[in-house]
């Protein structure tokens, strides 16, 4: 046998069949990271993790702040692979720790990791509202909760807590952060990217449109507005959830 002409023919399958091989794997990957870091403005940040919702993967817009005693959280990952990653990012990229994580409401993108977050000494605070329905559906529970309208601060920042009515559900808060005129609306403001009204499982459709003018009438010019799931690119998304709303009622 010809061994000038064998090996050459060895090695031109071996790159054939692992190049074949690796197109399949990268076929098989998620188009997207399981968790994506993207800076807002001044000291805000989203965070955006993955999980099933009508048998495809889907995004759960969170945020976090940077403060001079540390970072907070807003909600927590929907992934419970990215709750260690996600405070392995902010310590590497900002060199701080997270020091408090707010969530927003019980539903378990929002709260999934609550009880991690408590293990690793975070100070964790929801509405005494979300307080219990977490304890009812048996959700992690925040460490901590307040009864009403709250300001929290930390280091060099304020963090409003507003509770302005029921909407996608009871108990659902949004978050304002003065200092960057950011707003955090949760899961109760839908991304202008969507024309669906999501889970409605503990809506309250009748009383979401006022509350939406409760957050409008209470923070009348905000520079963002991070909706729960999607794109939050457009601030005009506040009134995208009124049409979708009144597009909702009108189809009953």
């Amino acid at each position: 046998m010809n061994l000038s002409l064998f090996f050459p023919f060895v090695l031109s399958l071996f790159i054939y069949f692992f190049s074949e091989n690796s197109l399949q794997i990268n076929a098989t990957a998620p188009a997207q990271s399981p968790l994506v870091i993207k800076h807002l403005t001044g000291d805000v940040y989203v965070y955006t993790t993955y999980n099933r919702y009508k048998g495809e993967l889907f995004p759960s817009n969170s945020l976090y702040l940077l403060t001079s005693q540390g970072a907070v959280l807003l909600d927590t990952p929907w992934d419970k692979t990215q709750f260690q990653p996600l405070l392995d990012s902010i310590q590497h990229k900002h060199n701080t720790k997270v020091v408090l994580c707010i969530s927003t409401h019980y539903h378990t993108d929002r709260t999934a990791g609550l009880d991690y977050y408590k293990q690793q000494g975070i100070k964790t605070y929801s509405s005494k509202l979300t307080y219990d329905l977490c304890k009812t559906h048996n959700n992690p529970q925040a460490e901590n909760y307040f009864r009403t309208d709250t300001t929290f601060q930390v280091g060099n920042h304020q963090i409003q807590a507003f509770y302005p009515g029921e909407g996608h559900s009871k108990d659902n808060i949004v978050v304002w952060m003065p200092k960057e005129k950011v707003l955090y609306g949760g899961c109760l403001i839908k991304s202008t990217e969507t024309q669906d009204m999501g889970n409605l499982s503990d809506a309250n459709l009748a009383a979401w449109p006022a509350t939406i003018r409760n957050v409008q009438k209470q923070f009348p010019n905000p520079s963002f507005v991070i909706p729960g799931h999607q794109s939050w690119e457009n601030k005009k998304s506040l009134a995208h959830t009124l049409h979708l709303l009144e597009t909702h009622t009108k189809k009953k």
